[in-house]
């Protein structure tokens, strides 16, 4: 059952010997009838297909809407590793904030020489236009997913910050709605936190970075690029279970110094805006002219102080895979601590020593674009055939300044349900964060994703991976 001796299993230490956080699981679970849990898990995929939990796949011609496979073993965690975690989490959310603040202000930490001037400067995600811009409340990154690896009893790993538009937080209320309907006995007597809370933490925190001078309730929408978007499902959701309106750009337009929807008595102004579109389609008149997702003047409502955008407009550049391994030295500067949570270490193949080193070693690494996101356009070394590897190096050797390169870790593994019982696959976490000025929310949980395939360690659902439930235990 145990993977090798060299993954730490999360439920178990051996064969029939759960670690503490699985010890009353483990014992439901071995009086369980495996035939009896595989209906359950065909319950639940067709739960998921009913209600239309799919997500899409882009650049392929067949097949391109697919159900996300969910796992019924849940991934549990015990309420003394979720604190240090919180912990962790919640210290580097603020120093990001504080980075963004500071690189579209004064730029100390440029001028400290803790940041090359130049990786700011000449990076795509970093936006020219919002220099001196002050967003409400002072917040930039309004919803972040901080992706976490697991290597050991006590080792947690931050593999990528995710501050743009972080997905998936769907998929996690819905695992959990679905492991209620199948187990409700169970949550209880393991005294499992809920998550359900989410949409009303997320409508509270977007509501209270409402402009200055807002007038009563705040207004909230949620902005879709459309319902061919890969996250479509996730949008709707979303704006159903805050009860806020779901809007495409062709629902909106600027009048008298605000943004407005249309409703059925008319244009009513919008306080704060929730955008699933990317910058660059936001506003035609600021960014790129072809766009028909965004609102064209958006740009100027924002600066002027008349809306909030959540995300900020240029936070994108913390997602940076070449800015991540200044992490550390970010977290140091603007909290004058030393980062809780470690960073993976990381070579960037801009810099000649590395790319030598990388290329050198290719075989052995994960290679990855600093903007690349979704599984696409990485390298897994240790799974990469010989013709992978010859490919890959000439895109390295092409353009090294956009990829970045990390150990081949050893990721945790947990359980999933199988016709032969359980199987151990790797997984990672992505926990949900919500920043308000005075005020950050980490729900007790995250979106859990399984690579379902054995021994693969990319847990994507683009690249075939699945979502498990996520139990944080109460003290």
């Amino acid at each position: 059952m145990v993977e090798s001796p060299n993954t730490f299993d999360e439920m178990l230490r051996a064969i029939d010997d759960p670690r503490t956080p699985y010890d009353a699981y483990y014992k439901w679970f071995s009086q369980e009838n495996v035939k009896d849990l595989m209906r359950k898990s065909q319950q639940a995929e067709d739960f998921f297909r009913k209600i239309g939990i799919t997500f899409n796949v882009y650049g392929q011609e067949e097949a391109q809407e697919r159900l996300i496979p969910f796992d019924i073993v849940p991934r549990i965690i015990a309420a003394r590793e979720w604190k240090q975690l919180e912990r962790g989490i919640e210290q580097r959310v603020r120093a990001i904030n504080a980075f963004l603040h500071d690189i579209y202000h004064r730029q100390e930490i440029i001028r400290a020489g803790r940041v090359p001037k130049e990786l700011i400067a000449t990076n795509e995600a970093y936006l020219p236009e919002m220099i001196g811009v002050n967003p409400p409340g002072g917040v930039y990154t309004h919803i972040v997913g901080t992706d976490l690896v697991r290597t050991g009893e006590n080792e947690f790993f931050v593999l990528e910050d995710n501050a743009r538009t972080p997905s998936g937080v769907s998929y996690m209320l819905e695992n959990r709605e679905t492991m209620l309907q199948m187990f409700p006995e169970l949550f209880p007597k393991l005294k499992v936190r809920p998550v359900s809370s989410y949409p009303q933490l997320l409508r509270r925190s977007l509501a209270n970075c409402a402009p200055d001078g807002t007038q009563g309730k705040p207004t909230v929408a949620v902005l879709t690029p459309g319902i061919h978007n890969s996250a479509y499902f996730e949008h709707a959701f979303l704006a159903d279970q805050m009860g806020a309106e779901l809007v495409e750009a062709h629902d909106l337009r600027v009048e008298n110094g605000k943004v407005a929807m249309r409703t059925t008595q008319g244009y009513q102004a919008i306080d704060v805006l929730y955008r699933r579109v990317d910058d660059e389609y936001l506003d035609p008149l600021t960014f790129n002219p072809e766009s028909m997702l965004g609102v064209p003047g958006i740009m100027d409502v924002y600066r002027a102080g008349g809306i909030t955008i959540a995300n900020a407009p240029g936070t994108g550049i913390a997602d940076d895979k070449a800015l991540y391994s200044y992490m550390p030295d970010i977290v140091e500067f603007y909290t004058g601590e030393r980062a809780i949570l470690k960073n993976v270490p990381t070579y960037r193949c801009s810099e000649d020593d590395s790319l030598k080193y990388v290329l050198e070693n290719l075989a052995e690494l994960v290679v990855k674009e600093v903007h690349g996101s979704g599984g696409y356009g990485m390298l897994v070394g240790p799974a990469a055939s010989r013709k992978e590897l010859s490919e890959f190096e000439k895109k390295l050797r092409a353009r090294p300044s956009n990829y970045i390169a990390q150990p081949t870790l050893a990721l945790s593994t947990v359980p999933i349900l199988t016709k032969a019982g359980l199987a151990p696959r790797h997984v990672d976490l992505r926990p949900f964060v919500l920043v308000s000025p005075n005020k950050i929310d980490i729900v007790p949980g995250g979106l859990t994703r399984v690579a379902l395939k054995k021994g693969s360690l990319v847990v994507n659902s683009s690249q075939g991976g699945g979502t498990k439930d996520t139990w944080v235990l109460g003290d």
